[in-house]
């Protein structure tokens, strides 16, 4: 398949009918089996928290395998909720959806969702540089002066946020972890996010990438807190090439920050309906999600 300009569709909405309740998030699609879940990573992108048009063909597949890869890379970091990833592992039901499931669900544990967005940053971008650039702060942190975009900061930085139903996340200060979530969870939070931070990094590194932030997701599962929704991927994670790494300069990415950076050239208000991704932007970021795949895990990822 040519990467430069897509040869199929994407794959926005599923439709399973007679399989359980769905609910539709911004990007996957989930679907209740009574007492697991039936994960589908869509075609869908959001960013700015508004979902995308058009899909990119193959995104669904490429993170929902890449995020695979890492839950079996850090398992004995943190347990997961994954309990199958291949369609013939599927209930029988589900079988006549074959073609629409295979490569981009997985069935999953339950969950009781921690809601608390986990993020570890290791350089200084996103949300956290326009705090700093604005307040010399970042997320409760002092940080020293002369820092620019995308310094690497001397330790990684715990920066959780709150969990939105709808509209913005919100970044919290670690205090206010504590007094939401109470000192133990906080502690435990903060410790497994920044080593599976660590891990991912240290691996990123072998492959010629910086990690320089990521999100996770916990919820507890018979009283154990386990990882959950997305990891590691071009999705919740920024991904920059090593040696284009500059500070001060705009990083060469492999994740969704070339779509974030059209649409803020694009003169959209960011509140408004987002314009329509053209045909370079869809392809340019599909060829960024699969260029990520396959440096972080050697292969190619089964479309």
């Amino acid at each position: 398949m040519n990467e430069s300009a897509p040869g199929q569709s994407a794959l926005v909405r599923t439709q399973l009918d007679d399989v359980g309740a769905v609910k539709r998030g911004k990007v996957r699609d989930l679907y209740d089996l009574g007492d697991r879940l039936l994960v589908v990573a869509t075609d869908r992108l959001s960013a700015y928290d508004h979902v995308l048009s058009p899909g990119i063909p193959d995104k669904g597949k490429v993170l929902n395998q890449l995020t695979n890869f890492w839950f079996s890379s850090t398992r004995e970091i943190v347990p997961n909720h994954l309990l199958a990833t291949r369609v013939e592992e599927f209930p029988e039901a589900l079988q006549p959806y074959a073609e629409q499931l295979a490569g981009r669900s997985v069935i999953a544990a339950k969950a009781e969702v921690v809601p608390f967005e986990c993020v570890a940053r290791g350089y200084l971008a996103g949300s956290a540089f326009r705090e700093y650039s604005r307040t010399g702060s970042a997320c409760g942190y002092s940080l020293p002066e002369g820092l620019v975009r995308a310094s690497r900061l001397d330790e990684p930085l715990f920066t959780p946020a709150t969990k939105a139903e709808s509209g913005h996340d919100e970044n919290i200060s670690y205090a206010e972890l504590v007094d939401r979530a109470g000192s133990e969870l906080a502690e435990r939070l903060r410790d497994v996010t920044l080593e599976l931070y660590q891990h991912g990094r240290d691996l990123a590194a072998e492959r010629g990438l910086i990690l320089a932030d990521t999100k996770f997701e916990f919820g507890w599962i018979d009283g154990e807190l386990t990882l959950i929704d997305e990891v590691l991927t071009p999705d919740s994670s920024r991904y920059w090439e090593v040696d284009a790494w500059s500070p001060g300069t705009e990083p060469v990415s492999f994740d969704k920050q070339f779509v974030r950076n059209w649409l803020d050239e694009s003169g959209w208000d960011h509140d408004s309906p987002p314009p329509d991704l053209p045909g370079h932007v869809v392809a340019g970021t599909r060829d960024r999600y699969l260029t990520a795949f396959r440096r972080i895990t050697g292969s190619d990822p089964e479309l």
